[in-house]
């Protein structure tokens, strides 16, 4: 079994970004006694041509026994929530790569995420970058209210790698007699050499079945949202206030999320969003819109949107939250430049009975 990859800064500071929210959801790090949480509910796939991630909500604390790590920093009230990601390996997150394995070249990892966040950021000082923290501050952040949005939205994979001085090699090799995901830094003229070593736990590559995406129906409603018009700042207000979120969701292109309670009633209203509509959808399509209301834990739906604080804005090129009544609710971050990848959350949902919902 052999991986090595070559990263320049942007693709570190890419997986960076990328990584940075769905650690925040996962939890993780060295619990008191300084051990490593390897299952802290992520698993990496490999293959030559494609890195997936598939995470669990409130894992990384389930390891430690309940407890809340003094590095992860996992967002309460996680639990239930799957996120999946997918990166175009070739010319996408390394400049090059090979791997080698008996099971057709595909190798799969656990590993702790908040580890690997910190192996990144820390990559990314040495760099001169702005990995310290949880995203790169440098840039405005989605909940910026100054739009710079405009050379940075629609970028080409050609134009957003640049030949580097400086080399990351990424690979799988054993440190102490332990497998671990190795970052080692170097610069052309040798002054520069770091090395960072995450433990990690080899899984044979059948066991990658156990970790896929859910599978659910054909949504209700789908609405693309602009990237200015964030939701987090929206729900973490909300949050304040009550437990639960109710969405209703129009293929009109409106959203509403509504808090009930015997002291207040809230309503905030999103309109021309974008409806997508499937092929199978379009064909289907009634004269009136399809609706969809949901309910939802106010801190799982507020976990789902953590990468909205923490990612620059020229990170992602769009977001579609899409509805399944009374299943789940899905939020699809596609990445810029859009042939890069994505990662989706799974947010599941409360039951609602058609005399609760608003429509």
């Amino acid at each position: 079994m052999r991986f090595k990859s070559r990263m320049a800064a942007e693709h570190v500071q890419l997986l960076h970004n990328v990584i940075v929210p769905i650690s925040r959801l996962t939890g993780g790090g060295s619990g008191p006694d300084g051990k490593s949480s390897i299952g802290s509910g992520t698993t990496i796939y490999l293959d030559p041509e494609v890195l997936r991630i598939s995470s669990r909500g409130g894992a990384g604390r389930a390891a430690e026994g309940g407890g809340i790590s003094q590095v992860g920093g996992g967002e309460q009230g996680a639990e239930g929530i799957a996120c999946f990601s997918e990166l175009i390996a070739v010319n996408g997150i390394f400049l090059e790569h090979k791997i080698e394995s008996i099971a057709e070249n595909v190798i799969v990892f656990d590993i702790d995420l908040v580890q690997l966040r910190t192996a990144l950021a820390a990559t990314l000082q040495s760099l001169g970058g702005g990995g310290g923290g949880d995203g790169a501050k440098s840039v405005p952040l989605h909940n910026s209210s100054a739009d710079t949005r405009n050379s940075s939205s629609r970028r080409s994979s050609s134009s957003f790698y640049s030949t580097p001085s400086i080399l990351v090699v990424m690979k799988l090799a054993k440190r102490g007699g332990l497998p671990c995901l190795c970052l080692d830094t170097s610069c052309a003229n040798g002054t520069l050499d770091v090395h960072h070593a995450v433990p990690v736990k080899i899984l044979r590559a059948e066991e990658w079945q156990h970790h896929l995406p859910p599978v659910v129906n054909t949504p209700d409603v789908q609405l693309e949202f602009q990237l200015d018009r964030p939701l987090r700042p929206v729900i973490e207000r909300l949050k304040a206030i009550s437990p639960i979120i109710y969405v209703d969701g129009s293929m009109a292109g409106e959203l509403v999320l509504r808090i009930d309670s015997d002291a207040v009633s809230i309503r905030t209203f999103y309109d021309k969003l974008i409806p997508r509509v499937d092929e199978e959808g379009s064909q289907s399509q009634q004269t009136d819109p399809s609706k969809c209301t949901l309910k939802i834990d106010s801190k799982k739906l507020l976990a789902s949107l953590q990468w909205q604080s923490s990612m620059a804005r020229g990170s992602v090129s769009s977001y579609i939250i899409c509805m399944i009544e009374n299943e789940m609710m899905v939020v699809h971050v596609v990445l810029n430049p859009e042939d890069v990848g994505f990662f989706t959350y799974y947010i599941p949902v409360h039951f609602l009975s058609r005399d609760m919902m608003d429509f």
